[in-house]
């Protein structure tokens, strides 16, 4: 069981858009240097929508090759196109991930039955742990909670990571599911609260910058220490807000730059962070105490 602080991890670019292979490797030793318990490789936040395939599936294997078994990897491997999605998710096993992330498919808009089978599909394919992903501000779609408990009687789908920052609809998901499906947070904001009432860990943008603190913020939550949990939040609630003023991973992409992790790499249509946010987003690197 994957549980904790999981990093859903930037992908490293030059200034021209080319993957940096060196930072990329440099970030996966600091994240297990520093307690991250997992990696998420090519989400949302590593820029899976503007990778094409090849490169896609390259970053997932030199990830694997890189973090050696130290702490699991999970891939993003969803796609709106369910051919698309399954033959992501058997070439990330085949390079040896741990587990497979799955966004409910964006765009086509399809139904709750549509959800169900595009998921079970891809499930019945390849026999890996597979864990959904529902984010309606993306996708335009919501993963409801009785299509989540409809699909977590299936031995391949073992969580799912909730990114609606709605505690209630958490709450539920563990209510009609029980211990067929593991809950993740997928929202910063919200995830203490989440994991307080029962969710097995965090898939972070923030720990991109704060790998340490939001470790240690999982752990105490996951245990049920309400008092150390929200002591470790506030350090950086401030950073959760500001790495959301423009879409991420903009504007995380910006803070790794600022702590001269990476470089200003990134890919169209996604554009360099608006300079009127700059400000805000290192006073809150500041008070987080990570950049002096």
């Amino acid at each position: 069981m994957i549980t904790g602080s999981i990093v859903a991890l930037v992908t490293p670019m030059l200034s021209d858009g080319a993957i940096d292979w060196d930072r990329l490797a440099n970030l996966l030793e600091m994240h297990v240097e520093q307690g991250t318990d997992a990696i998420v490789s090519v989400g949302t936040t590593g820029e899976s929508a503007t990778l094409d395939v090849s490169e896609h599936c390259d970053v997932i294997k030199f990830t694997v090759e890189q973090i050696k078994g130290r702490v699991p990897v999970i891939a993003g491997t969803g796609a709106n196109c369910t051919r698309e999605a399954t033959e992501l998710t058997q070439r990330a096993k085949s390079v040896g991930v741990d587990a497979c992330l799955l966004v409910a498919p964006y765009y086509n808009k399809p139904t709750q039955e549509g959800l169900y089978l595009h998921h079970k599909t891809i499930a019945d394919a390849v026999a890996i742990p597979q864990m959904l992903y529902n984010v309606p501000g993306r996708t335009i779609v919501d993963l409801l909670p009785e299509t989540v408990a409809r699909l977590s009687g299936h031995p391949n789908i073992v969580a799912i990571k909730e990114a609606t920052g709605d505690i209630a609809r958490g709450k539920k998901i563990l209510e009609l599911c029980g211990d067929n499906i593991a809950l993740f947070s997928g929202d910063d904001a919200t995830c203490t609260e989440l994991m307080l009432n029962g969710a097995k860990g965090n898939i972070s943008v923030t720990a991109n910058v704060a790998p340490k603190i939001m470790s240690e913020m999982c752990a105490a939550a996951i245990a049920g220490d309400r008092q150390k949990a929200e002591a470790l939040n506030a350090k950086v609630v401030d950073l959760h807000d500001n790495l959301f003023c423009e879409a991420n991973p903009i504007p995380v992409k910006w803070a790794l730059q600022e702590m001269g992790l990476i470089e200003g790499g990134i890919r169209l249509p996604l554009t360099p962070y608006s300079e009127k946010f700059h400000a805000s987003l290192r006073a809150a690197l500041k008070r987080a105490e990570i950049i002096s």
